[in-house]
């Protein structure tokens, strides 16, 4: 009988594991030029958690999400969502499995100018050919605030609440998952705050899963657990984490703060 590569990790049904990465690995480049993005990372995401992502910059955070979100192939390793290993699937079952399953919150909101916020939140199923399913959706609008912004367009509303239209959009298709890349980093203190609290809730209320690669102590904060990454590699994990406590674990990785 092989063994289960992801070990302890491995995600069965009712197992609690929305994702999961067995020894996961990529570099760019070659030669001398050849950079170790991931090197060996195994982690699991917990179904109902709220995971944020940590590590100075070039330290492989993104390219650790993008590659469990389906976005780029790593060299080596294996990734899951759910018990679906994603090196099995071909492009168009890739692509399906990314849009029935998988939310995704980015840095630059990725609206389309022309449509409503409504339109803007339900495209995900306007695409796939599905119908919002009504209560929830109006559910999702009412926590993120946005009953009375339904019919603007992104270019008639502030940062904040076009951010509110894309966490909206990522819950109206209720994915196994949500992966946010520096969903605040566009936004002002009060709407990233704003923004984090729906995550949040999003989580606590709906039992969403929310991956999410952040630089931010503060937005650390709201999640259940940090997993920090340095060169590559996991080097710790904290769990129940604040701002402060956060921010002390950073230094530990950020070469401006040590002193020779």
């Amino acid at each position: 009988m092989t063994a289960d590569p992801f070990g302890p990790h491995a995600p069965h049904p009712a197992s609690g594991i929305a994702a999961a990465t067995a020894d996961l690995s990529k570099a760019y480049g070659s030669g001398d030029a050849r950079v170790v993005a991931l090197d060996r990372v195994s982690i699991a995401f917990r179904e109902g958690e709220f995971t944020a992502i940590m590590g100075p910059s070039g330290c492989g955070k993104s390219t650790l999400m993008h590659c469990a979100a389906g976005l780029d192939s790593a060299d080596s390793g294996s990734v899951r969502i759910g018990t679906t290993e994603l090196s099995g699937l071909g492009d168009r079952q890739l692509t399906q499995l990314r849009r029935d399953r998988i939310g995704f919150i980015f840095q630059a909101f990725n609206l389309l100018p022309t449509l409503t916020a409504l339109e803007n939140i339900t495209l995900p199923l306007t695409i796939a050919g599905r119908r919002p399913d009504r209560q929830w959706l109006d559910r999702v609008v009412s926590m993120v605030g946005l009953s009375q912004r339904l019919g603007h367009r992104p270019g008639q509303l502030s940062g904040g609440q076009q951010q509110r239209v894309a966490v909206a959009r990522a819950l109206v298709s209720r994915p196994a998952i949500i992966f946010g890349d520096e969903p605040t980093g566009n936004l002002d203190s009060r709407a990233g705050a704003e923004i984090l609290g729906f995550l949040r809730d999003s989580v606590r209320e709906l039992g969403q899963t929310v991956v999410m690669v952040t630089h931010d102590p503060v937005a650390a904060g709201y999640a259940d657990r940090v997993v920090f990454l340095s060169d590559g590699r996991l080097v710790d994990e904290m769990a129940r984490p604040t701002a402060d406590r956060v921010l002390d674990r950073t230094k530990a990785f950020d070469p401006r703060s040590r002193t020779s």
